[in-house]
Parts: C-alpha cells; structure tokens; sequence
C-alpha cells in the first residue's frame, strides 16, 4: 500500500492551502463580526471576488468536466480541497460548480441555466426534501400536472440549502402518483424564481440557513424538465449520492484547525503553575481527536478512491459520512472542553463550529440512513465484510 500523495496532487493541495491561508482566512473576524449581527458572513460579490481571484490560477470547477471550462479532478484530489476549504469557517467555496444532474440539460438548457450556473452568474437549489419526506425521499408529494405544453406544480419544499438566494431550483415532483415516485412517476423540472416560486428563510441553530419553498400553481413549459420524464428520482438519488465524501472531507478540515487550536491552547494556558497540557485528562481528550482524525481521513480518502476507480461508492461513502460526521462533532466538544469558558463565548469560532458541525449528523443522509445502508449492504450480501480486501 501507497499513502502517499503523487507530485501533483500534493501541489494542488499546498495551492489550495496557501490560497485559504492568504485570501480566505483573513475574512474571519469580520465574518464573526457580520454573523453575531444576524447578517451574511459573506456577501454574494465578495464570494465571486474570491472565486475569480483563484480561477486566475486555475482553481475553477474542481468537478467540472474540461469541455466547460472546468478542471475535473479525481475525488482524491476533490477531497484534498475540500478538506483545505475547512480549515477556514467562513463560508467559501471556489467557483465554476454546478449540480451534477444539470449536465443531463438539453441544449437550450445548457445556455439557459448550466453555462450561467457554472460561471457564477446565476444560483441554484436542489429541491426534494418536504415536510413529511426527509430521509423518505420516495414519499414526496408535490405535484406537477399537465396542462397543454405545460406543468403545473404545487406543492412545498423544505429545508432546502440556498432556497433564498437561488434564481432557479430543481424541483423533483410526482408526475404520476399510480407509477409511484420510484417507478418513473417523478420528474425533475428546472423552475426559475420568476415563475412565481417563493421562499421563506427557516430559522435554525447554524449560520446560513436553508428555506421553505411554495410552489401554488407554477406554470412550467415542458421543454424545463431536466432530463426525461419520470427520471426524477433516480436524478434526485444521484445528486443526494455524488457528493457524500466532499461532507467528511470538509470535516477533517474543520477538526483539523479546531485541534491545532486545542493544543496551541493547552501549551500556554497555566492553570495551578503547570500549562494544562501536562494534565493526563487533556492529553487524553488531544489523543483521541487524533487518532479520530486520522482513521476518518482514511475512510473519506478511500471513499473518493473508489469514486475515482469507477466502483460502486455508496457503501464506502456512507461509511465515511457516518464516521467523519461523528468525528467532527466529538473533537470539536473536546476542543470546547479543553478551552473551558472561553470556547463557550462568542469571543472565539469554537461555539460557531460547535453549531454548524451539529447539520453534518444530519443533512445529506442522517446518520441513521447511513447505518440503514451499511447494515443492509452486508446483511443482503450487496458487500462483503472488509469487502475491499475480501
């Protein structure tokens, strides 16, 4: 076995480091400071500012295949970058991306929302989760009815990330209930903000919240379903499935930099004539992060490793996010805990990670489906136990 990065991929990681180092981190106080006054973190020009000053070395859509413009990276390397992205809790990304299942846009399609999606020009949501289908995305009922050359669509949407700021979504819809949402009776639109959806932020414990959409009798031509008709569920899979890796991954960069603070901290703070890092119980609760660090990084690097290889990801990828999702949480308690009252105060990001890594348990999968799909990979017989060395 070979743990170690390639030449290149190494340069693309230091590349990505220095760039978050020297342009992104800088941001964090007046991140904070923007946060505590419940405004954005960062602004929407701010944001594209950043973006285009890495695209002049290159760093633009890191999944985006070559023919747009993109740099289309290997998942080993994606997750390298994403994991440099978490070391800073101010709320970038680089740009030139868009939603995996936008690329199954027909030409019109392309000019209309993919080109001016991945050039930063317009924003989009990923709309299938409503309030009675969560993790039981087949149980969605919004509707979309024929009328003429067009649908008509009702229904609502929740917890939906960039629900505010986008000017379209991708709406997965019934299209016919007797079919059933798994058996072809759901279908993906691509529905503009201007055709009468509205959003209302949902309030919730993490900066940057998602929203509530309503859709009450959108019109919708049929030359906006992304894709075929009755394919909206198995889109909707492929784009809830594509990234499950990117979430730990960006994970063990947030652990990372929250660690480093934890030990910088117990080296210099005294506490009855001794730095508390000579305390057995510190030292312990520093070991452990560790060593979760560590066995995380190698499940979410396999994970990728099986993307890149062509194989099925989704029992590697589930294990990652379970594990990585977990991990964060503990090491960041740990980190609270090692700071004492002052990781409690708002003086420093602690309590900031603290709440935002709380979602990783939950969004994209719960922790609870991943265990379902584990266990159901092994108990079916879909994987073998240690199945990559079987």
């Amino acid at each position: 076995m070979d743990f170690s990065l390639t030449d290149t991929e190494r340069a693309i990681r230091d590349t990505a480091r220095d760039f978050i180092t020297r342009e992104v981190v800088p941001l964090e106080q007046e991140v904070l400071r923007r946060e505590r006054a419940h405004q954005p973190g960062l602004r929407r020009d701010e944001l594209r500012e950043l973006q285009l000053k890495a695209r002049k070395f290159g760093f633009w859509g890191l999944a985006t295949p070559t023919e747009y413009g993109g740099m289309d990276l290997p998942a080993v390397v994606q997750s390298l970058i994403w994991t440099e992205i978490g070391r800073s809790f101010v709320p970038f990304r680089f740009g030139g991306e868009a939603d995996n299942i936008l690329f199954y846009a027909d030409e019109a399609q392309r000019r209309e929302f993919l080109l001016p999606t991945i050039e930063g020009e317009r924003i989009s949501c990923f709309a299938i989760t409503e309030p009675g289908a969560g993790s039981d995305a087949a149980n969605i009922r919004l509707s979309a009815r024929r009328d003429g050359d067009d649908w008509i669509l009702n229904g609502e949407k929740t917890f939906i990330t960039n629900g505010n700021d986008a000017d379209f979504a991708i709406v997965v819809a019934v299209t016919d209930r007797e079919k059933g949402v798994r058996g072809g009776g759901s279908t993906a639109f691509l529905v503009d903000r201007s055709m009468g959806w509205t959003s209302t932020p949902i309030d919730t414990m993490g900066e940057g919240g998602p929203a509530s959409l309503v859709f009450d009798h959108v019109r919708v031509p049929a030359r906006n379903i992304l894709g075929e008709l009755g394919q909206g569920f198995a889109l909707g899979m492929q784009w809830i499935g594509k990234g499950r890796y990117i979430i730990p991954s960006h994970a063990l960069g947030i652990a990372e930099r929250a660690l480093r603070m934890a030990i910088d901290h117990a080296n210099t703070r005294v506490t009855f004539g001794a730095p508390i890092a000579t305390n057995q119980a510190i030292q312990w609760m520093i070991a452990d992060s560790e060593t979760e660090l560590e066995a995380a990084r190698w499940l979410v690097l396999r994970a990728a490793w099986t993307v890149d290889q062509g194989a099925d990801p989704r029992h590697a990828s589930s294990m990652a996010k379970l594990y990585g999702a977990g991990m964060v949480n503990r090491v960041v308690d740990r980190v609270m805990q090692i700071h004492g009252g002052m990781g409690y105060t708002r003086e420093l990001p602690i309590e900031r990670w603290y709440r935002q890594v709380r979602l990783l348990r939950i969004f994209e999968g719960t922790d609870e489906m991943q265990r379902l799909i584990i266990s159901r990979d092994l108990l079916r017989g879909y994987t073998a136990i240690g199945g990559h060395l079987a």
